[in-house]
């Protein structure tokens, strides 16, 4: 399977790696998803089941596509499925997904009470455990607080690996949005990063989209990231 083409023509956004994710206070929750990512699960190597979960715009979806990414250049076949978008399919759609040696689920909630996707959830876990596999689901909450109703699933998820992604504070965000500046090919001055802190809401999200629309103006304009351009560009949105 090519390393960005992942099933149902599902892909990966290429900056969802992990060298573009800023970790701040979540850097030991990112460094643990990093070994896993790189190595397939084995005997003594933990539970099969890694579960991720924190509010909004944290980056769940970025740690999971990170994970495939660090998967696939270690040689392993992984897959990115978000169930918030599939849930319609029916849980028939996992079948096949146990040979893989990553799985990575976002947005589990979507599909907790469906006892159509508990079950191919469960069967699903059992494949991965059998052949050495590992699975990994976000969920904006832990999965005890999760409407699951099959007991051997609940039991499974529960008992795995649960780790908690948090928001980032100002600081972190600032620095956050100077990486992805950097990694962009262009500068964001501190000034200017604290002018659109106080400007715009603060997650992830949407700060870096906006920047990603000003590193556009810039690149049109041949301007560079002031506060008086800043200014320009959202006043002319």
């Amino acid at each position: 399977m090519d390393a960005k083409q992942l099933p149902l023509g599902i892909r990966l956004r290429d900056t969802s790696v992990f060298a573009s994710y800023f970790p701040g206070r979540n850097r030991s929750v990112v460094e643990a998803l990093a070994a896993l990512s790189a190595r397939r699960a084995a005997a003594n190597d933990g539970p099969t089941c890694v579960w991720v979960h924190g509010p909004a715009c944290v980056g769940k979806t970025h740690m999971l596509q990170a994970m495939c990414a660090s998967a696939h250049a270690n040689g392993q076949a992984a897959a990115y499925l978000p169930l918030r978008e599939v849930a319609q399919l029916g849980g028939e759609i996992l079948s096949g997904y146990g040979q893989f040696s990553l799985v990575c689920l976002d947005d589990a909630e979507a599909v907790a009470g469906n006892a159509s996707w508990e079950r191919a959830l469960f069967r699903l876990h059992q494949e991965l455990d059998e052949q050495g596999g590992r699975l990994v689901l976000s969920g904006a909450a832990p999965p005890a607080a999760l409407p699951f109703k099959l007991a051997d699933l609940a039991s499974r998820l529960n008992g795995g690996v649960v780790l908690t992604l948090q928001t980032l504070d100002e600081q972190e965000q600032l620095a956050a949005l100077q990486l992805r500046a950097q990694l962009r090919g262009c500068e964001l001055p501190e000034e200017t990063g604290q002018f659109l802190l106080r400007r715009l809401p603060r997650n992830m999200t949407a700060l870096c989209n906006f920047l990603d629309q000003l590193d556009e103006a810039s690149l049109v304009a041949q301007r560079r990231l002031t506060v008086p351009f800043v200014k320009a560009v959202m006043k002319s949105a």
